[in-house]
């Protein structure tokens, strides 16, 4: 039953009416729980550390807070960055940071969890914890203070922003999180020391206590080992996974923003999970195996969430909706409920073929909509490296598909900067870009709307943990540059060029994504020294400051040769080795000969490669079991 008592916003009106969208700090939006905060054990409060309208599109949050908040012990409230002109008024007048839902001060809770989305939110991070009065570092903590847990994908490396948090969460977090509220409950009603609540949680599989670990260098800068410094401490974290996703948490009543949010919709993720094995890519390694949701269960919860949220749009959600056993069904299902309801449906990371092709026609305004390729790599050679499994015949029939369907728009995504590349291989983007341009003049005169128009997008690679190419270096800034203007002007040469348009990512942000997403403990400084210097919202362009962050690298003599631009020996122990993601070293080591052999593996449905995923005994490695 839902707590009925009038709230007292932790803003007076006179700072509401004086900030940009207030919305985002009211709460009390559409399927908002509320509970009495004295009726609980466990107060958790969930953060996104950027604004408001990114935080309220992460899917994340929203299962997790829909679990919390059916326990009857815990109350699960929220918590989103203060946007500037916010930011600096909470800390003139000395106003503590708040939940939306109770609008209580975040120092008050039990638990403080942070989503770690992407690398540029770390300085948000801080921001998050100052404002709420709690010490940055977790080694100053004391009673008095909520205990700092993370999760999220950057978490698989958590080593940089380390030292800010007591506890991170590895893996999937419908799986442990009652465990360890659960120890937290026993623990409270102990009056335990607070190390001793780190210890207990330790045990909880999935957890990494940060303090519990000492990391030893060697001379040269790299790491000679990583000790546990208390028996509670496991040597290796194993990543959790959830086996059976169709039994598990799910919101079907999400929440719904009163402001548009950057995806308002409801968000039907349909697996998790991903077979293709792509070297660049982070999210097909510490997400596998593949696991898949059960039809009419899909079904079932579209009806339900569309009936309690009121949007007029859904979506998908899958690393690669295609390889969705049951899409057909599940789509054609879709497109009877939604006309009927005069609902939109969005379907991402499609492969353009026959059937996609038919069912966009059936969903989109063929003559106002796009069709994305993500090629990732122009020439065939490169895309063979990485293993992306996409020949360019299929690329250009895909295209000549949805010309004759009536499209006319096309996106193409790349990256620049992948191991081996050489300038051949960009051009050849930009002469694939043309090829496709050219399938349009194909069609005859009258079957045209108007010109075509091409849009290539390249943003820059970035090694990450857990992927094949961890052990590459990464580019420096000025050859991605250097390589940015290479290829606008080979766009340029291009016969078809009025119909090409180019983008291009920020490489200093990409640059300093590569540091945080490979470093080590040593970078904490470094975040916070950026901070302290006015660092927040790195991830927005209006507010990176290139500027600040060379000079605090300058300062804590941070080397972005030794992190970003050397290649690593095969033996070199990485700074998220005590990590057990399933997937094996020796299996991404080979991945990575495989690269630079040019060698494409197949996907896990056509051979299993014995990654070492089969080991969750989840999926597609039950689909036709194999040795490994």
């Amino acid at each position: 039953m839902a707590f009925k008592h009038k709230r007292k916003l932790a803003l007076p009106d006179e700072i509401l009416l004086s900030i940009e969208k207030p919305a985002r700090y009211t709460g009390n939006e559409i399927n908002m729980v509320k509970k009495d905060p004295r009726s609980v054990q466990v107060r958790f409060c969930m953060c996104f550390p950027d604004v408001y309208e990114i935080g309220m599109s992460h899917l994340g949050i929203q299962i997790l807070y829909d679990m919390f908040n059916r326990w009857d012990d815990t109350y699960c409230e929220r918590v989103y960055s203060p946007w500037p002109d916010l930011d600096q008024i909470m800390r003139e007048r000395n106003i503590p940071l708040f939940a939306l839902e109770s609008q209580e001060p975040i120092r008050d809770f039990d638990f403080l969890g942070i989503t770690l989305q992407y690398e540029m939110c770390y300085t948000n991070i801080l921001q998050i914890l100052e404002l709420s009065g709690i010490p940055l570092y977790a080694s100053e903590r004391t009673a008095e203070d909520p205990f700092v847990i993370c999760g999220g994908p950057c978490t698989y490396n958590p080593e940089p922003v380390a030292d800010f948090f007591d506890l991170v969460f590895i893996g999937e977090g419908e799986t442990s999180y009652r465990e360890l509220l659960d120890r937290y409950k026993e623990w409270k009603e102990r009056g335990g020391e607070r190390r001793e609540f780190l210890e207990t949680a330790a045990g909880v599989e999935g957890i990494y206590v940060p303090s519990l670990y000492d990391i030893e260098y060697h001379t040269d800068g790299t790491i000679k080992a990583v000790i546990p410094n208390s028996p509670a401490a496991p040597a290796k974290v194993k990543k959790q996974v959830v086996a059976d996703l169709t039994h598990t948490y799910y919101p079907e009543k999400p929440l719904v923003p009163y402001i548009k949010a950057t995806q308002d919709r409801v968000v039907l993720e349909i697996q998790r999970g991903c077979i293709r094995g792509c070297r660049f890519c982070q999210a097909g390694m510490i997400y596998r195996p593949i696991r898949p949701r059960d039809l009419e269960y899909l079904k079932e919860m579209a009806v339900k969430m569309l009936d309690n949220t009121g949007y007029e749009e859904i979506t998908l959600s899958s690393l690669s909706s295609s390889d969705y056993k049951e899409l057909a069904e599940l789509v054609y299902f879709l497109i009877e409920e939604c006309q009927e309801r005069k609902i939109n449906i969005s379907l991402p990371s499609l492969r353009i073929d026959a059937f996609s092709l038919d069912v966009m026609s059936r969903v989109q305004d063929v003559r106002k909509s796009s069709l994305t390729f993500a090629p990732e790599a122009g020439s065939q050679r490169m895309r063979n490296v990485i293993n992306k499994g996409l020949t360019e015949e299929v690329i250009l029939e895909g295209a000549w598909e949805a010309f004759q369907g009536g499209w006319n728009r096309v996106k193409l995504y790349f990256m620049l900067g992948l191991p081996g590349e050489q300038l051949e291989d960009i051009e050849e983007i930009a002469v694939l870009a043309n090829k496709i341009a050219a399938k349009y003049f194909e069609l005859p005169k009258e079957e045209r709307h108007g010109r075509p128009e091409i849009v290539a997008s390249s943003s820059f690679f970035v090694p990450k943990p857990f992927t094949p190419f961890q052990w590459a270096s990464m580019d420096t800034a000025e050859n991605f540059e250097n390589k940015r203007r290479f290829l606008l002007g080979k766009v340029k040469e291009q016969i078809n060029q009025r119909s090409i348009r180019y983008n291009c990512h920020d490489a200093v942000t990409s640059e300093l994504e590569g540091l945080f997403a490979r470093g080590d403990r040593k970078l904490a400084k470094v975040i916070e020294d950026a901070y302290r210097q006015g660092c927040i919202f790195d991830a927005w362009t209006d507010y990176f400051r290139e500027e600040i962050w060379e000079q605090v690298l300058e300062k804590n003599h941070v080397s972005r040769d030794f992190y970003n631009y050397r290649e690593r020996e095969k033996d070199e122990i990485f700074p998220w080795d005590f990590i057990d993601i399933g997937v094996t070293k020796e299996f991404l080591w080979q991945e990575y000969e495989n690269s630079k052999r040019e060698q494409v593996t197949p996907n896990c449905r056509q051979k299993c490669s014995g990654c070492g995923a089969m080991r969750f005994g989840a999926g597609v490695c039950l689909e036709q079991p194999q040795k490994q």
